[in-house]
């Protein structure tokens, strides 16, 4: 009886270890960084040269850049925004696999992005950097 409890629990001890092991290790092979900067505009009409009104947060939660696979017709990561204060600039990071990309912005409204969609193929451990100047189409 108590070979049987010595077997159990070594048994046990392996399947936890390999559960904690397996739990330790990332979702994929996830080495590339997609960074940029972002800036969003004109956000009222009128705005004179200069002019920097505050700049709702509700601006860059509303648009996200898009990650569609190499066809750009699947979807494989939404990334948000980060404002910075409370202008119209902010910034974004995302990790993804090497491969092949479709990276546009989610088109609210009028919105258009004068770089965007853009294909583009990464390979393990790059850095890619795309600034995203998001023209509101607001005049």
């Amino acid at each position: 009886m108590k070979k049987w409890w010595k077997i159990l629990a070594i048994v046990s001890l392996l399947v936890v270890s390999l559960l904690v092991l397996s739990c330790q290790q990332p979702m994929g092979p996830e080495t590339v960084l997609l960074q940029g900067a972002v800036t969003i505009g004109p956000i009222s009409p009128v705005e004179g040269p200069g002019e920097c009104p505050p700049v709702s947060t509700e601006v860059f939660a509303a648009r996200n850049l898009i990650i569609y696979n190499e066809s750009g017709r699947h979807l494989v990561r939404e990334v948000y925004f980060t404002q910075i204060g409370n202008g119209t600039t902010g910034y974004y990071t995302a990790q993804i696999a090497p491969g092949t990309y479709v990276i546009d912005i989610n088109h609210t409204g009028m919105d258009t992005a004068d770089n965007l969609p853009q294909k583009i193929t990464v390979a393990a451990d790059e850095t890619i950097t795309i600034d995203v100047n998001i023209d509101t189409g607001i005049r």
